[in-house]
């Protein structure tokens, strides 16, 4: 058991003189990224969607390593704005179903809403926070951590091809026949604000910083100030993100009142047309993936400078005081 705690004392002494002893700068500065951006659903009859997406911010980063070494850790905090567009596209086609319903004739049928070409899109601005730790060595580094988000504004864009028609079980279809509210080829488009959950995203930044390094130190070495980096990342979603409200994709107005339905277009005027994300059942979950480049260019901070007038006072006192015996001055 002794044996055991020697080893962790041993341990965290390293790790204490490792960071008396390491040399750390601090960087602000700021990055533009540019990638492609899908929603992936799980349990949906949906396949994931397609878009792209883009984002500023401001970072704050700490460099801590040894003075000789071409390696160093770092340590990164930011705020950045992340914007993006992303759309599904549904292959099949649906419908919904009026059962039961009567024409002037007294004649059942079922009015029938058809759609085909369903395309939703979804345009998001949110604010995100990375907190990401990781290590560089001469050109090569990689982050990794996390990026919480909140979701500031998120819009969907709705459309489709619809028609209605009267499928009967003694006739064959009435289509085409407006005068019965049986249309061809109308067109859906609708704008609705959406929501989408608070996000955490996994994160995983790798790349290179650009120009001309030195590891040599020295009065007469210049010293690079400004740093540039040019990445690949991938952000991915832990947190299903995604508000199932409950709401029909296609809701009809009410039943076909055949008195009405050849005065006026009641049928279609009443109909609400709604975002698939917020149609029931539309996925067990949603999460955000984000591929993409990142461009970082960091402004190195001053560092603090001595006292010089301090210094030599101290030495002077010391000298004069005769005490300096044992003690060693590096000048």
């Amino acid at each position: 058991m002794k044996k055991h705690q020697s080893y962790w004392v041993l341990l965290i002494a390293v790790l204490i003189s490792g960071t008396v002893n390491a040399k750390v700068n601090n960087y602000i500065g700021a990055y533009a990224n540019v990638g492609e951006w899908s929603l992936l659903t799980k349990d949906s009859k949906y396949s994931a969607s397609f878009g792209a997406s883009g984002g500023l911010g401001f970072l704050y980063e700490m460099q801590a390593g040894y003075t000789y070494s071409p390696t160093r850790f770092l340590f990164d905090v930011g705020v950045g704005a992340q914007g993006g567009l992303t759309s599904f596209n549904q292959g099949a086609d649906s419908e919904v179903r009026l059962p039961n319903q009567y024409d002037l004739d007294g004649d059942m049928f079922d009015y029938v809403y058809q759609l085909s070409d369903r395309r939703d899109m979804y345009t998001d601005l949110a604010v995100q926070i990375p907190v990401m730790i990781g290590v560089h060595h001469n050109h090569f580094y990689m982050l990794a951590g996390v990026k919480i988000g909140a979701h500031l504004m998120t819009k969907a864009h709705s459309k489709a091809q619809l028609r209605t028609y009267g499928d009967y079980q003694k006739f064959d279809p009435f289509v085409n026949m407006p005068e019965y509210q049986f249309f061809e080829n109308l067109s859906l488009n609708k704008t609705t604000g959406a929501s989408f959950n608070l996000s955490m995203d996994a994160s995983v930044e790798i790349g290179g910083r650009l120009g001309f390094l030195t590891n040599a130190v020295g009065y007469d070495v210049p010293k690079r100030k400004t740093e540039f980096r040019l990445a690949g990342f991938f952000d991915y979603g832990i947190l299903d993100i995604h508000r199932d409200r409950g709401l029909a994709g296609l809701l009809p107005p009410g039943a076909y009142v055949a008195e009405e339905a050849y005065m006026s277009n009641t049928m279609i005027d009443g109909l609400q047309f709604n975002d698939i994300m917020s149609t029931e059942g539309f996925a067990k979950s949603v999460n955000s993936l984000v591929v993409g480049i990142k461009f970082t260019v960091l402004f190195q901070l001053p560092e603090p400078g001595q006292c010089v007038i301090c210094r030599d006072n101290y030495r002077s006192l010391v000298r004069e005081s005769g005490s300096s015996r044992g003690m060693k001055y590096e000048e």
